[in-house]
C-alpha cells in the first residue's frame, strides 16, 4: 500500500510470520491499530473476499490457506519517508466473515492483540521465595523468548526484598495480570511495544515516560504548518489526588503516619494541579496493611503520582502524510498553536493508526500534569 511517500507491509503466518502473497495485499481494504499504555494493544485486517472462479465454489480463496487462522503472528511496518517502523507485532484471536449482498462484496475481517495476549493464557499459583518484584519481572519475561520480547524493567524506588520467615510472593493468576498487578503496587505501567525490528518486541515494566527525546510536534492553527485535523481539551479539576492515613510497621508494630504532599514524576507544565488547586485537592485514606514503612509510603506515593497523570487530557485527530512521521504511543510529543496554557509537552497515552489506500490518519490521546507550557518551543523534527 503506497500512497503520499508511505508504505505498509504486511507479514503474516505460524510463529514464523513471511511477507503476505499479493492477492492479500490486493484485497486489503484497511488496517487499524492502537496502542495504549493502559492495555494490550490490537490490530484489525480487513480483506474484500470473493468467490469468483473453481476455487470460490468450495470457499472463499482468502479463507483456504492458513494464513488467517487464530493465533497466527501478524507484522506491520510502516514505512513513512523511507524510514520503516514496527507498527504491530500481534496473535490473531479472532475472525469475522460477512458475504454480502453483491457479487465480491464479502469481507474478512481479522482482529488480535499484541504478543502479551500469549502471557494471559493460563493462570498459575506460583511461589516466588525470597525475590522482590524487579527479579520476578525479569524472571516472568524472560519465558517468553520465542515472541522476541527483549526485558526493560525499571527497579521501584521502594524496593523491598522479602525474608521467606516474614512472607513469601505468590502469583495467583496469568503471568500478565501478575505483572501488571506488581506495577500498580509503584504507580507503575507493564505494556509490550513492537521493535525496534521485526519480530523483536520490548517489555516494559516501569513508571510512565516523562523524559526522553520528544517526538516532532503537534502543530494546530498554524497555516500550512498545521498537521492536526481536530484537537479537544479538558482539565479535570478533581483528578490529583493526595494520600493521608497511618500504618502499623510490621517489623516494629510501631504506628507511623503516611503522607504524600507532590508528585514524584518530571513535571510537564509549569503549574502542575496537585499544588495549583491547594487547598481544594482531594484526600483518600490510605488503606494499606500489612506492610513496612517504606512499602507503605512507596504506595501512597504511586497513588499520588497516578492520580496527576491526567489532569489534561487531549484528544484529536493526526494527519500522518502532513506530520511525516508515525506518532508512538508511551513517549513524549511536543504541541504549539493553541496558546501558553496548553502549549508545550505531552505524554502520550494513546494512538489509533487508521490506514486505507490514500490515506493514513492517527487518532491521539495526550495527558499531563497541569497547564501551562513549561518550554518556549518544542522540536519539529
Amino acid at each position: 500500500m503506497t500512497a503520499l511517500g508511505i508504505h505498509l507491509t504486511l507479514l503474516i503466518g505460524p510463529m514464523v510470520a513471511v511477507p503476505a502473497p499479493p492477492p492479500y495485499m490486493e484485497a486489503l481494504q484497511s488496517v487499524q491499530v492502537t496502542h495504549s499504555d493502559s492495555g494490550r494493544s490490537g490490530f484489525q485486517l480487513t480483506f474484500q473476499a470473493g468467490r469468483s472462479g473453481p476455487a470460490g465454489l468450495m470457499d472463499y480463496p482468502l479463507m483456504m490457506l492458513p494464513l488467517l487462522r487464530m493465533f497466527n503472528r501478524v507484522i506491520l511496518i510502516a514505512t513513512i519517508n523511507a524510514i520503516p517502523r514496527v507498527l504491530m507485532d500481534g496473535i490473531i484471536t479472532n475472525q469475522q466473515l460477512s458475504p454480502g449482498d453483491q457479487p465480491g462484496s464479502g469481507t474478512i475481517t481479522v482482529t488480535g492483540e499484541d504478543v502479551s495476549v500469549m502471557m494471559d493464557m493460563e493462570e498459575k499459583n506460583v511461589e516466588h521465595p525470597a525475590q522482590p518484584e524487579l527479579v520476578i519481572a525479569n524472571k516472568i519475561i524472560v519465558t517468553y523468548a520465542q515472541y522476541g520480547l527483549i526485558p526493560l524493567v525499571i527497579p521501584p524506588v521502594a524496593m523491598d526484598i522479602p525474608l521467606p520467615i516474614e512472607r513469601i510472593p505468590v502469583q495467583r493468576g496469568t503471568d500478565l495480570n501478575y505483572l501488571k498487578e506488581m506495577a500498580g503496587r509503584h504507580g507503575y505501567v507493564f505494556y509490550v511495544t513492537p521493535g525496534p525490528a521485526p519480530f523483536v518486541n520490548t517489555a516494559y515494566w516501569g513508571p510512565p515516560v516523562r523524559i526522553g527525546i520528544p517526538q516532532p510536534a503537534l502543530s494546530a492553527n498554524l497555516g500550512p504548518q498545521t498537521n492536526v485535523n481536530s484537537i479537544n481539551f479538558q482539565n479535570n479539576g478533581l483528578a490529583p489526588t493526595l494520600v493521608t492515613g497511618q500504618v502499623q510497621d510490621r517489623q516494629t508494630n510501631q504506628t507511623v503516619p503516611v503522607q504524600t504532599f507532590v508528585s514524584t514524576r518530571p513535571p510537564l507544565s509549569v503549574q502542575p494541579a496537585v499544588l495549583t488547586n491547594q487547598p481544594n485537592v482531594r484526600t483518600t485514606r490510605f488503606q494499606g496493611s500489612g506492610l513496612n514503612i517504606v512499602q507503605s509510603f512507596g504506595q501512597a506515593q504511586a497513588q499520588t503520582d497516578a492520580s496527576t497523570d491526567d489532569v489534561v487530557t487531549v484528544t484529536g485527530e493526526l494527519d500522518a502524510a502532513r506530520y511525516g512521521a508515525m506518532l508512538q504511543a508511551r513517549s513524549l510529543v511536543g504541541l504549539r498553536g493553541v496558546g501558553f496554557t496548553y502549549d508545550g509537552f505531552y505524554y502520550v497515552k494513546s494512538v489509533t493508526h487508521n490506514i486505507t489506500r490514500g490515506d493514513y490518519k492517527q487518532n491521539f490521546t495526550l495527558t499531563r500534569d497541569g497547564t501551562g507550557a513549561i518550554s518556549p518551543v518544542v522540536p519539529t523534527f
